[in-house]
C-alpha cells in the first residue's frame, strides 16, 4: 500500500537505472520521434531541465532527500510544465521537511491531478497548520481513498472536526476507524484525547482505560492517560497509575517525571492540547506502525508531516532518526536526535542512540566522549554503559571497555537471558587482554542465561580447541553451534579444528573445505584448511591454501609459521595454535 498514485520511492533505483528512466522521462517531456529542431533558448531550457532532473535522480538513489528536492525544483523551473518533476519536487521537498514550499507545490499537483491522494494531504496538514479546519476537512473529502490513506484521512479528519468545535463529528470520525484499518485502541486513543480536549472528563477516562486495555502501555498511551489523571483526577490515583510502570524500561523517563511533578504539587498540561497536536498524534502513530525498510520514505513523510503540526514531538524525532538508520544516512539520525528537547524523559535515550551512530561513521572519540558524559550523570543506565563498552571495544581498548561493561552489568538488579551479550561483550575483552579465567567464566554465564547462543557456544569451544583442552567437550559445543547456524563459516571452521586437534584429519578436511566455502578470503580459515589437507597427504593443495592464506593478509606471527611450512611442510605432530577473536 502507498500514498502514491506513481510508482517512485526515494531510493529505490540504482544509479544507471535511475540514468536510464530520466532519459525515458525526458524523451516523454520533448518526443520520442524524430527529432526537430528548436529555437536555442528552449534547447539550453531543455539542456538544464535534463541535467537537474538527472542529478536528482542521483541524489534520491543515495537517499539525500534535501538534495533530490533542490535539484527536481530547479528541474521544475526549467520545465514547468512537466507533471513527472512536479510530483517529484513535491514528493522529496514535503520529505525533506519544507512544507512552505511543499504545500506550494503540492497546490500545482491538484491542479494537474485532483485526485493525488499525498498532495491532497498535504494541503491537510498545511490548512490544519494555519487553523484553516473547514478547509482541511474539504481537502480531506476531495482526497481519493487508497486502503491505507482512508485511516489516516479519517484520523484527520476527526481532529479537524474537533478544531471546529464538533466533538459530535470527530467522534463519528472515529467509529469508522476500525472499518478503516485502525484498531479499536487506536480509536480509543483518539476518542480519550478528543473527549479531554473537550473537557468531557468522565468519558476521556473510560476511553483512556479502554485504549491500555486494547493495546497494552505504550509509552504515549502511558504519558497522556498519566497528564490526565494528574489534571482531573486526585493526585494518589495518578501515583497509583504510574507506580504499575515504574519498572518498565521505556517507561522509566515518563515516570520519573511525572513522580517529579506530583511530589512539587505541580499539574501537567494534557499530552494533546489542540487540534493540530492531536494530528501530530495520528500521524506519528501511523509513521511509528512502518516498521519495515520498504515503508521507510512513506515513514519518513507522515513524520516530517507531523514534527510540521508539532515541531515538540521529540518521540516523532526519535522515529524519525531511525527511520533515517535504516537508510544509512547516519549523520541525519545523528542530527535529529540531538535535535530532541533536553526537557524531555527521551533525551538520555536520544543521545545514547546518536553516540551509537557516531561509532558507524568513525567518530569513535566524539562517541565514548558523549557516552562517557551521559553516564556521569545517570550512572545507573544500562544501555549507557554498554554503549560506551561497545565504542571503546571498537577502538580496541579492552581495558576500559571491560570496566564499562561490568557497571553495566552492576546496573543490572537481576540478570535475564536479555544480558547474555554483555558477558560475551566483556568476555571479547578479557580474552584481549590475557585474563582467560575471566573470559571463560563470562561465558558460562552467558551460556547459563541463553544457552542456544552459536556465537558464545563458537567462542568458548573454539577457545578450548586452540588451549587443547576440554576437546571431546569443546567439539560437541561446537557441533551444537553448528546445527543452530550451519552457514556461519567461521563456526564451521571451528568445528573442522576441533576435528584436526582431536587428529580425525579426514573429518577435519571435510568440515574446513565447507568453511572455506561459507567464508571465502579468511586467512585463518585457509590456514587450517591447509593443515588438514598436508595431514590427509594432499601437499599440493595444503601448499595451495597456504598461499591463499598469505595472499588473504595472514600477518604477524601466523605469517611467519604459514612461510615456515610453504618450505618445510607440517613435521610428524604439531600443535600449530593461533587465536582469533570471533
Amino acid at each position: 500500500m502507498t500514498l502514491r498514485q506513481r510508482p517512485f520511492a526515494f531510493a529505490t533505483v540504482a544509479c544507471m537505472v535511475a540514468v536510464l528512466a530520466a532519459c525515458g522521462h525526458i524523451n516523454s517531456i520533448y518526443g520520442t520521434g524524430k527529432p526537430q529542431p528548436a529555437p536555442r533558448g528552449q534547447q539550453s531550457r531543455q539542456a538544464m531541465a535534463y541535467g537537474q532532473y538527472l542529478s536528482g535522480h542521483l541524489a534520491a538513489s543515495n537517499h539525500d532527500l534535501s538534495a533530490a528536492a533542490m535539484f527536481y525544483r530547479d528541474a521544475l523551473a526549467h520545465a514547468p510544465q512537466n507533471s513527472e518533476i512536479l510530483a517529484r519536487a513535491f514528493l522529496f521537498t514535503a520529505a525533506s521537511g519544507d512544507m512552505t514550499q511543499a504545500a506550494k507545490l503540492a497546490t500545482r499537483v491538484i491542479a494537474r491531478d485532483p485526485n493525488d491522494r499525498t498532495a491532497r494531504l498535504a494541503l491537510a496538514v498545511d490548512d490544519l497548520a494555519r487553523s484553516n479546519y473547514a478547509g482541511a476537512r474539504t481537502q480531506i473529502a476531495q482526497s481519493a481513498r487508497g486502503p491505507f490513506t482512508s485511516l489516516t484521512l479519517t484520523l484527520l479528519d476527526a481532529w479537524a472536526a474537533e478544531g471546529l468545535g464538533r466533538t459530535d463529528l470527530a467522534l463519528k470520525d472515529l467509529a469508522q476507524v476500525t472499518e478503516q484499518g485502525g484498531t479499536r485502541a487506536l480509536a480509543l486513543y483518539h476518542s480519550a484525547l478528543i473527549l479531554a480536549l473537550a473537557g468531557k472528563v468522565q468519558q476521556a477516562d473510560k476511553d483512556f482505560a479502554g485504549a491500555l486495555a486494547a493495546s497494552g502501555p505504550t509509552p504515549r498511551q502511558v504519558e497522556a492517560y498519566g497528564r490526565f489523571l494528574e489534571r482531573d483526577e486526585s493526585a494518589a490515583r495518578a501515583s497509583a497509575f504510574y507506580a504499575k510502570f515504574a519498572k518498565v524500561p521505556s517507561l522509566e523517563g515518563i515516570v520519573r517525571q511525572a513522580r517529579a511533578r506530583i511530589a512539587a504539587g505541580k499539574k501537567p498540561q494534557l499530552l494533546i492540547e489542540t487540534p493540530q497536536q492531536g494530528a501530530a498524534e495520528a500521524l506519528f502513530g501511523i509513521a511509528a506502525s512502518l516498521t519495515d525498510r520498504s515503508s521507510a520514505d512513506v515513514a519518513i513523510l507522515y513524520l516530517r508531516f507531523a514534527l510540521f503540526l508539532a515541531p515538540h514531538l521529540d518521540l516523532a524525532k526519535i522515529v524519525l532518526a531511525d527511520r533515517f538508520e535504516a537508510l544509512r544516512k547516519w549523520q541525519l539520525a545523528i542530527d535529529t536526535y540531538h535535535s530532541v528537547s533536553a526537557a524531555s524523559p527521551y533525551k538520555n535515550a536520544a543521545s545514547i542512540e546518536a553516540a551509537i551512530d557516531r561509532t558507524r561513521i568513525g567518530q569513535n572519540d566524539l562517541a565514548v566522549a558523549e557516552l562517557t558524559a551521559i553516564t556521569k550523570v545517570d550512572a545507573n543506565s544500562v544501555t549507557a554503559w554498554t554503549a560506551l563498552g561497545d565504542a571503546l571495544r571498537n577502538e580496541r581498548k579492552y581495558a576500559p571497555a571491560t570496566v564499562a561493561y561490568t557497571h553495566a552489568l552492576a546496573a543490572v538488579a537481576v540478570p535475564s537471558a536479555n544480558e547474555w551479550p554483555l558477558y560475551y561483550a566483556r568476555a571479547i575483552c578479557e580474552q584481549q587482554t590475557k585474563d582467560w579465567p575471566a573470559a571463560q567464566a563470562d561465558l558460562k554465564r552467558a551460556l547459563v542465561l541463553s544457552p542456544n547462543q552459536p556465537d558464545v557456544l563458537n567462542f568458548l569451544g573454539y577457545s578450548w580447541v586452540d588451549r587443547g583442552e576440554r576437546l571431546s567437550k569443546a567439539l560437541a559445543m561446537l557441533e551444537r553451534a553448528r546445527a543452530l547456524s550451519p552457514l556461519d563459516g567461521y563456526i564451521v571452521d571451528s568445528v573442522g579444528w576441533a576435528y584436526y586437534r582431536l587428529g580425525r584429519y579426514r573429518d577435519a578436511a571435510a568440515a574446513l573445505a565447507q568453511a572455506v566455502e561459507l567464508q571465502p578470503g579468511d586467512a585463518t580459515i585457509n590456514d587450517h584448511y591447509g593443515d588438514a589437507l598436508w595431514r590427509v597427504g594432499r601437499e599440493l593443495q595444503a601448499r595451495f591454501q597456504w598461499n591463499h592464506a598469505l595472499a588473504f593478509g595472514a600477518r604477524g606471527k601466523e605469517r611467519q609459521l604459514i612461510e615456515s611450512k610453504l618450505l618445510y611442510g607440517l613435521p610428524s605432530t604439531t600443535k600449530a595454535s593461533r587465536t582469533k577473536e570471533r
